[in-house]
């Protein structure tokens, strides 16, 4: 981390500082967090679980909403998109009882579905935002011809989704012949026999590819729906600054 510190700070890319602060960050939130679930794990209490994949969800909610600036009520969408890919998933893995209501397994499990549910909302409704003020002329004259909504909009959903479900395609795709992603890296580190952890990473694969569809859909539902009002016409704030 200090010769990328020291690089960036002769190129003059200005990036020190941020480099910093998120090391700095992330020491202190993981030893935090580290603390929280010896705690947690020692206490084998159920309603922990709820509480801390709550605190999950509602921080990756805000986090996304962020990114989703500009799109009406972006912080309740992202968070109610979150919020169906995470239970969808982790309901669906104790249902099939492939992982036990344990905070040992479900917080970790959590941690990784949430994380990647954000970053697909994020994208997502960044991406139908824009796509939506840039081709607004487009939009309106589908709905004057008698298209509906979804029907107007339905090349920006495409394009949207694409965009937010990209990444983890092609993530999905390249395992095992790029890259060895973290939870089999891991098992193979604390010595479990690498078939095993294979197994673990391919169950980690599909859930979190999962996850991502069921919120980055939910996320490109709610956010078109956000720029249209009851008389189906596109909102003004469409015409405002997003960056805002």
């Amino acid at each position: 981390m200090g010769v990328a510190a020291l690089i960036s700070m002769y190129q003059k890319v200005g990036l020190g500082k941020n480099m910093l602060t998120a090391v700095i960050r992330a020491f202190v939130q993981l030893i935090a967090i580290g603390y929280v679930l010896e705690f947690i794990f020692a206490a084998h209490g159920p309603y922990w679980i709820l509480l801390i994949v709550t605190i999950m969800v509602v921080i990756a909610g805000y986090t996304a909403g962020q990114r989703g600036r500009g799109v009406p009520r972006s912080t309740v969408v992202a968070t109610a998109a979150v919020s169906c890919g995470a239970l969808f998933t982790i309901g669906m893995l104790l249902v099939l009882q492939v992982f036990p209501y344990q905070p040992r397994y479900i917080i970790p499990i959590a941690g990784m579905i949430v994380g990647n549910a954000m970053v697909v909302c994020g994208l997502v409704m960044g991406r139908l935002r824009d796509d939506i003020k840039l081709q607004k002329p487009q939009i309106e004259a589908a709905l004057a011809l008698g298209a509906t909504e979804q029907q107007a909009v339905a090349g920006q959903l495409k394009r949207a989704m694409a965009a937010g479900m990209t990444p983890i395609v092609d993530n999905t795709k390249t395992v095992g012949l790029i890259s060895l992603p973290g939870a089999m890296t891991g098992m193979i580190l604390a010595g479990a026999p690498a078939l095993e952890a294979v197994q673990v990473q391919i169950i980690v694969m599909y859930m979190l590819i999962g996850a991502a569809a069921v919120s980055g859909l939910t996320a490109a539902y709610l956010t078109y729906r956000q720029f249209f009002t009851r008389a189906h016409q596109l909102v003004s704030l469409i015409d405002r600054d997003v960056s805002g």
